[in-house]
């Protein structure tokens, strides 16, 4: 790949803050060998979303793929380059050759014959073409690995999320269990000094064992996100760095056509089916053009004494420059066939594009409305999980007074941690919508990952 695609890979890398730090990010013209090497770098387990977001890059077959067609991409267009450059042909020819006429002496001798040949394209309105097309089709291959590389790294960030929000729940259903657990010991000691019914215990016995149940279907949830991250990035995952119990969320920015303006102008997808489109323009032009003329500069030297027939002569020098002009009159209709399928193909890449535009603004649209109602989950939840914080207390100091009843005090409780759930869900959804948001907008970048990684203060237990 050229100097200039790699120093463009290192300056997206360069934003990619801490991660790139690390030197792990790999330049698209990368080698095997030097993937190699560079995997040693990456650590074996992973904690924190730097070393995922490592991992994934240097990990993802989907990356490799994309970087390899940017790679030929890139090899098409030096291809067609070179076909405008000057061609240069070198012949050489050694002969032993007898001759032998009627009524003369049979003759032996041999034959030398050396020429050089250069031409150059004057006019090729087809090879012309054929060049900017492939400059495109290189473009849109890079826009597609930028594309890869930004949808990776939000879904290693979002499957990172994942195992958070499941190992939450599942720290929230253990608190839940020991105060289960606390107060089915309570009413048994009621029970057993015959100041509670066996009703109000069976209750309770039956509440602890609801918990029981969610616990064990949340240790495996836990499990199971946790090997979907290792089967993604392809190390080990350790004690994950979570966020903390309290965590501000700075709101969105911006009404809802700045983001889609955004999206219109950087999201790489879209970007890579305009380079489709335009390239495809460039198909129609360039098959059009095979019934232009062709003009190339023609220049020959060489050097031989044999002649025609191989007869013997003396050496020659000859010098030649002239003008070659070739034009197609009739080829059985094959030119006109190739226009048309030239023209099919590119209706076709102008409805790809028109899907993905209204598919990236319907995103766009939804993710923010996420964005938007997320933030009002939260507030809303917030309310919720104090309430019944506080319900619970109260429940508890009103069945010790004996002014409410075991089952008040079982679903104080369990609202208690079922909107302390809520609650969690509701700021996990609300970060996986901004990243989303960010990522349809194609403005996601290493500061917005970054920041999702400094607001995880403690490794979880």
């Amino acid at each position: 790949m050229p100097e200039g695609n790699s120093m463009k890979l290192r300056l997206l890398s360069m934003t990619l803050g801490a991660l790139l730090a690390t030197g792990a990010v790999l330049p698209p013209a990368a080698s095997a060998a030097d993937t190699g090497s560079n995997s040693a770098l990456l650590v074996a387990t992973g904690t924190t979303l730097e070393d995922f977001f490592a991992a994934i890059i240097n990990n993802s077959p989907e990356l490799r793929i994309a970087r390899e067609r940017w790679n030929i991409g890139t090899a098409r267009k030096d291809q067609s380059t070179g076909q405008l450059l000057p061609q240069v042909n070198a012949n050489a020819n050694y002969s032993d050759n007898e001759r032998t006429t009627t009524g003369e002496p049979r003759t032996s001798y041999t034959g030398e014959r050396y020429g050089v040949g250069v031409s150059q394209v004057l006019f090729n309105w087809q090879a012309f073409q054929a060049r900017k097309q492939a400059s495109l089709l290189e473009n849109q291959s890079e826009a597609q690995y930028f594309a890869t590389l930004s949808l990776l790294l939000a879904d290693v960030a979002d499957q990172y999320l994942q195992v958070l929000q499941a190992e939450d729940a599942l720290r929230s259903v253990n608190s839940e269990l020991e105060a289960m657990n606390n107060q089915v010991n309570q009413i048994q000691s009621l029970y057993d000094l015959q100041l509670a019914r066996i009703t109000d215990l069976y209750e309770a016995q039956a509440r602890l064992a609801a918990i029981q149940a969610d616990k064990v279907t949340l240790e495996s949830e836990v499990t199971i996100r946790r090997e979907s991250l290792r089967a993604a990035s392809g190390i080990d995952v350790g004690a994950l760095r979570r966020l903390p119990d309290t965590i501000e969320i700075p709101p969105l920015d911006g009404a809802l056509e700045e983001w889609l303006a955004r999206a219109r102008d950087n999201n790489k997808e879209l970007e890579a089916s305009e380079y489709a489109l335009q390239a495809a323009e460039k198909q129609v032009s360039a098959v059009r053009g095979v019934q232009l003329p062709r003009v190339s500069l023609v220049y020959q030297y060489q050097s031989s004494d044999v002649g025609y027939d191989n007869t013997h002569q003396n050496k020659t020098d000859t010098n030649y420059v002239g003008v070659d002009f070739s034009v197609p009159l009739f080829t059985g209709g094959s030119n006109r066939a190739r226009v048309r399928e030239a023209y099919s193909m590119r209706n076709i890449a102008e409805s790809e594009l028109q899907r993905a535009r209204m598919d990236l603004l319907n995103n766009t649209r939804i993710a923010f409305f996420q964005v938007r109602s997320g933030e009002s989950r939260i507030r809303a939840a917030q309310v919720l999980a104090d309430s019944t914080s506080t319900s619970h207390e109260a429940m508890q100091r009103g069945f010790e007074l004996g002014t409410v009843t075991t089952v008040d005090v079982l679903n104080a409780l369990r609202d208690e941690f079922r909107a302390e759930r809520d609650l969690q869900q509701a700021r996990y959804d609300h970060i996986r919508a901004q990243l989303a948001l960010r990522r349809e907008a194609g403005s996601l970048s290493g500061d917005d990952l970054m920041e999702i990684s400094a607001m995880m203060d403690a490794p979880s237990r």
